[in-house]
């Protein structure tokens, strides 16, 4: 279940409780939140559904009740408990909680969970691609500069990969070590729309920045910045093999997911998406509060990480309308980090005396699949995923 998907689901459990009765909300406000939920976003950007930004407030958060209250007469918190008593009934959803002044934190299904990571193991790399742009033609130019030849390339891999059609004109300079060949596809006929590019330049000739960062590391320094920022290009940070660093946690995350595969075939476990996410299935009563909080909190883990690689589509098509690769650093920056959480909670692979189970299958599985949207996403930047780091 995606974000968009999901911002549908509740807009229709809006629509349903206005039929009801239980909820009054204009006709002009529900055709909004229709609209917003087909949106190239999913509703993300006004928060009909988004990713909650901490572990612990579900898969998906909502503040649809906050927007619904003043035209509805009604407490945020009592719209949001008609919202929650409607949610929980529809499927794919486990668990609907009402926090705060009326946020609805909703956790996904467990088969929904497991159907995510089919589709992202079975699209491999093309997971994050789609036709959200078919009929879009765009035409990129740009300033002089290394930043807005490396920023027009990276536009055009986005905007390509959702179905739309490229070309980039630079307005002067010749080829350079970060420059690619214009990105064109050939298709339905489209009205052309052009589009001018402006980037704060780093200051440095492309040769130095490439000398200095290496080929990744200087296009990681231009795109991971937005355009009106100065990027920071200083090897100290760019290059630095730490946690503060977050090109390192990116590509270590995917070095790490290729790892545990790598050990886990050495140890018979394949990862296997339907396979139960706990090791534990027949514990008996016994299980004291803090086991239980244990895999409360590695659950979470888990559906924290699923969250993100359900709106790695929608961000990557946002990036793409919006023209700002820096949208896609983040996302795999976001995955990185919910990644490495996961690990630390959830161990894909048996530790110590423990035996190989169905539950280490299922989340390295899961883990193989937070691997795929990282080197799909640092692919579209331009950027390598070793195996090796």
């Amino acid at each position: 279940m995606t974000p968009a998907q999901l911002s549908r689901t509740v807009v229709h459990v809006v629509r349903s409780a206005v039929q009801a009765g239980e909820l009054s909300v204009p006709a002009d406000d529900l055709d909004s939140l229709d609209a917003e939920a087909g949106g190239a976003d999913g509703g993300a950007r006004r928060g009909i559904v988004r990713v909650p930004p901490r572990p612990g407030c579900g898969d998906f958060a909502s503040h649809v009740a906050l927007r619904l209250a003043a035209a509805s007469g009604q407490a945020p918190r009592d719209v949001a408990e008609v919202l929650r008593r409607r949610l929980v009934e529809q499927p794919g959803i486990e668990r609907v909680e009402v926090a705060g002044p009326g946020f609805v934190n909703i956790t996904v299904a467990a088969e929904v969970h497991a159907g995510l990571v089919r589709e992202v193991l079975a699209q491999g790399a093309a997971y994050g691609r789609g036709d959200g742009l078919v009929g879009t033609r765009l035409r990129l130019r740009y300033q002089d500069g290394p930043r807005a030849a490396l920023f027009a390339e990276v536009v055009a891999r986005l905007v390509t990969a959702c179905g739309g059609e490229v070309d980039v004109l630079p307005n002067g300079g010749g080829a350079a070590p970060l420059a690619a060949t214009s990105t064109s596809t050939g298709g339905a006929e489209a009205a052309t729309e052009t589009v001018v590019l402006s980037v704060r330049e780093p200051g440095r000739t492309l040769g130095e920045l490439v000398e200095s960062l290496g080929r990744d590391g200087a296009r990681w320094a231009l795109v991971s910045a937005a355009a009106h920022d100065v990027p920071r290009c200083d090897p100290a940070e760019v290059l630095a093999q730490r946690e503060s660093n977050p090109l390192f946690r990116v590509r270590y995350a995917r070095a790490r997911v290729r790892a545990l595969l790598r050990n886990g075939r050495d140890l018979g476990v394949e990862p296997d998406p339907d396979g139960p996410f706990d090791t534990d299935t027949d514990n008996d009563n016994d299980t004291d509060a803090a086991t239980d909080a244990v895999d409360d909190s590695a659950a979470r883990a888990r559906g924290a990480l699923l969250a993100l690689l359900a709106d790695y589509p929608r961000v990557v098509e946002a990036a793409a309308r919006r023209h700002a690769p820096d949208r896609l650093a983040r996302e795999l920056t976001a995955v990185a980090d919910a990644f490495f959480r996961f690990h630390d909670g959830c161990a894909p692979l048996p530790r110590g005396e423990e035996k190989p189970s169905a539950a280490h299958r299922a989340r390295l599985a899961t883990a193989e699949a937070a691997g795929t949207v990282l080197a799909n996403g640092l692919n579209l930047l331009g950027i390598s995923a070793p195996a090796h780091l």
